[in-house]
């Protein structure tokens, strides 16, 4: 343990600097700034001693898992750490050389948390439904710049209780203003919200054709035997999360996506908030989003989620089964305790993800099975 020597990368889209810190508690120095080559920098490590002896670490941020991937296939030991989960320092100077010392010095402490590098097809998946996520969010804009212009002109519309119906873009349309300027602000608006929602449509489209051939696919299929949960959202959980098999329980899940209670204690002072919200968001929007289904959650499962059901392992449909009852049963009791709606729903997205959780175990458990069977020939 006393040859291996812990590096750490402040990476930039055009720099690296490189720090090091030796065993023992020696401070982290410097040893390079380089031009962001991923060549060069294998080059500079082999500086260091052997490509063995060396434990590398950077932050994750837009340059992405390319770096990561390239050293660990030269032999290089290097994780991804976390930026919300590095310890703070207290200090009030940053720059790139205190940052990479910072890194290698807390490397070797222990005190890093590496996250979850993802194959490159869950990769490219998960860069397919943010881009729908991106869609969603342009779409959403419009709409709301386009029902601004209409308020602003006292434009209100009155023949219905629901926005976005064939109605209400009838109504739209019917619009008539006096100056050519403004007219031509409508039909801008409306030409761009069209293309939002083709573009969305199309990348439906898209997420459907990719997850055929996904290895993922089976786990995609299995949770939508969840009500609530339809091949987009199972898509976006399994892109996400990737592998269940890095969470040992439920709980480990339920607060990586941020569904935890928050909560400050102090000697016989317990107190709990909302909840933390930290983790990955896309999921966790999602799981909120399914988690109204529940609160007016039938007695049984629709005819539609019969046929999603259609072909599923028995196992997978009795969790889904489970998770049926349990969050219905739960939804009425709290509201009969008269809580708010948003802490209903916000508790019983925490539950759905238990059983989110005991199905991604389960599919893969079944996975295993399968490649244990004994290959038939003819």
């Amino acid at each position: 343990m006393s040859n291996v020597r812990f590096v750490g990368l402040d990476v930039h889209k055009d720099s690296i600097v490189i720090a090091i810190a030796d065993a023992g508690d020696a401070p982290a120095e410097v040893f390079s700034r380089i031009l962001w080559d991923e060549h060069q920098l294998l080059k500079t490590l082999r500086k260091l001693g052997p490509l063995t002896s060396l434990r590398v670490c950077y932050e994750a941020g837009p340059t992405g898992y390319g770096l990561q991937r390239f050293l660990a296939a030269a032999g290089v030991d290097c994780i991804v750490v976390a930026p919300s989960l590095i310890p703070e320092t207290n200090s009030r100077v940053k720059t790139d050389r205190r940052d990479a010392c910072k890194l290698a010095r807390f490397l070797r402490s222990g005190d890093l948390t590496s996250i979850w590098i993802p194959d490159e097809q869950t990769e490219a998946l998960r860069d397919l439904e943010r881009a729908r996520d991106d869609a969603r969010l342009a779409e959403r804009r419009i709409k709301q710049q386009l029902l601004k212009f209409l308020l602003r002109h006292s434009r209100v519309f009155t023949a219905g209780k629901t926005l976005w119906t064939k109605t209400h873009w009838a109504w739209i349309r019917r619009q008539k203003f006096e100056h050519e300027a403004q007219s031509r602000v409508l039909a801008d608006a409306i030409q761009t919200a069209t293309q939002a929602a083709e573009r969305i449509a199309r990348l439906n489209q898209d997420i459907h054709e990719c997850v055929q051939e996904w290895a993922l696919a089976p786990l995609v299929q299995n949770l939508q035997s969840l009500h609530g949960v339809r091949e987009l959202t199972a898509t976006v959980i399994a892109a996400e999360i990737g592998d269940f098999q890095r969470f040992s329980s439920a709980g480990k899940l339920m607060a990586f996506v941020g569904l935890i209670p928050s909560e400050h204690s102090s000697g016989a002072s317990r107190r709990q908030g909302g909840i933390t919200k930290s983790g990955n968001r896309h999921v966790r929007r999602l799981l909120i989003e399914a988690a109204w289904q529940y609160y007016h959650a039938p007695a049984q499962a629709s005819a539609a989620l019969m046929t999603r059901r259609e072909g599923l392992p028995e196992n997978i449909v009795v969790i889904a089964e489970n998770a049926l009852r349990r969050l219905r049963k739960k939804s009425r009791m709290m509201q009969r305790n008269r809580k708010s709606a948003k802490k209903i729903v916000a508790a019983l997205a925490r539950e759905l993800t238990g059983f989110i959780w005991a199905i991604g175990q389960a599919t893969n458990l079944t996975q295993q099975h399968q490649r244990c069977l004994p290959t038939q020939t003819t």
